[in-house]
């Protein structure tokens, strides 16, 4: 049996630690305890998940750390009435069964400072297949076919910023990870380095390699201590293992990720004024042309991305083009992470295919409006 105590910010300030020191003191009859990111459904922590056997069997909600002696007792005779108060609803069942998730399909199932939970996973195999199989135009193709977007909000070809960084003429090449998520009430890039960095390292060493550049930045806002502190945890494993660093798979490629804290501008979300902040300068936008794959990070070709973008590369790799064009409209591919916030009854996280309507994202998983308003666009 495992137990696993959702620690994303939101679970953390609904109580989560306490709840995780109050199981470490009950006889859990040698169950595994351990932590994951935010699952999801904000509005229903602290989230204790019970496993068995690698699959979620329990799923309690709004636990408190005096709920600790039911887990145990339960975890010690297998009788469910010790939980049954805990157990989530099957309505609420219905916020994730909804949706369709990508980049944050391990989200809240894996424990992000356990590199080796991240590759049973397949972790690193998306990697690993493009440094043993394919060439860089291979990987840029792939891309391009499964039509994956920018999903900071531009939506521009990702593809086409890839390809014209590897065909801009350069002795360094920098790649950058954009993380500086500053719209009120949005913390989808935020959950996903908390609950699955590796996806993004992934994601990145993929661009890395498919655009020639051998070092990378994630430029994230230094309000995410949890969200920077779990990626250096993953950052120093992954280069343990020899997934990030020198010479990965034992192969010609080498990538170095460094990690760069925004102080909070809202402008640096903003690639050229990102550029200008990572260089030492402050942050304020340049006109473009020169765009960033001619001309960017210390005057040299570079390529900027968000988190979400880089968060499903791995799987279109692995999975292939064609699986990722059957979901989403004939234009727009793929899914999109949108947050719930405010006067909403189920605030959280949902990830569904593109075209989707606002009214099934608010109504059909959001739970619709509190005190019944009426929603007004």
């Amino acid at each position: 049996m495992k137990i696993v105590v959702g620690e994303g910010s939101c679970g953390i300030a609904a109580g989560a630690e306490k709840v995780r020191q109050a199981l470490l003191k009950q006889d859990l009859n040698g169950a595994k305890l351990t932590i994951a990111g935010c699952i999801g459904m904000c509005y229903l922590e602290p989230i204790v998940d019970i496993y068995e056997d690698n699959q979620e069997v329990k799923r309690l909600v709004r636990v408190t750390e005096n709920d600790a002696e039911k887990i145990s007792e339960y975890a010690k005779t297998g009788d469910e009435s010790f939980i049954s108060s805990l157990l989530v609803s099957d309505e609420d069942k219905e916020f994730l069964n909804k949706q369709t998730r990508i980049a944050l399909r391990r989200c809240g199932i894996i424990n992000p400072d356990e590199i080796d939970d991240f590759v049973n996973a397949d972790g690193y195999s998306a990697i690993k297949k493009v440094l043993t199989s394919m060439t860089p135009e291979d990987v840029i193709e792939v891309i391009k076919t499964s039509g994956l977007a920018g999903r900071g909000g531009a939506g521009f070809p990702t593809w086409f910023k890839w390809n014209a960084a590897r065909q801009s003429v350069g002795d360094e090449k920098y790649l950058i990870c954009n993380a500086d998520e500053g719209d009120p009430g949005a913390f989808m890039d935020r959950s996903v380095l908390e609950g699955d960095p590796h996806r993004v390292l992934e994601g990145m060493a993929i661009c890395g390699y498919a655009m020639g550049a051998d070092e990378g930045y994630i430029y994230v806002r230094a309000e995410y201590p949890l969200a920077i502190k779990r990626l250096r945890t993953a950052i120093a494993q992954a280069e343990e293992m020899g997934l990030l660093g020198e010479h990965i798979f034992e192969s010609d490629f080498s990538f170095t990720i460094h990690i760069k804290e925004g102080a909070g501008a809202f402008v640096c979300g903003e690639e050229t004024a990102l550029m200008a902040s990572i260089e030492g300068k402050r942050g304020m936008p340049r006109p473009r042309p020169p765009f960033p794959a001619v001309s960017g990070l210390w005057g040299k070709p570079t390529n900027i991305n968000n988190v979400e973008t880089f968060a499903n590369v791995a799987q279109i790799i692995v999975n292939g083009a064609d699986w990722y064009c059957r979901l989403g409209t004939e234009k727009s591919k793929g899914t999109k992470v949108f947050a719930l916030t405010g006067k909403i009854n189920n605030t959280g996280l949902a990830e569904v295919p593109m075209g989707i309507t606002m009214r099934k994202i608010i109504y059909d998983i959001g739970g619709g409006l509190k005190s019944g308003a009426a929603f007004k666009g």
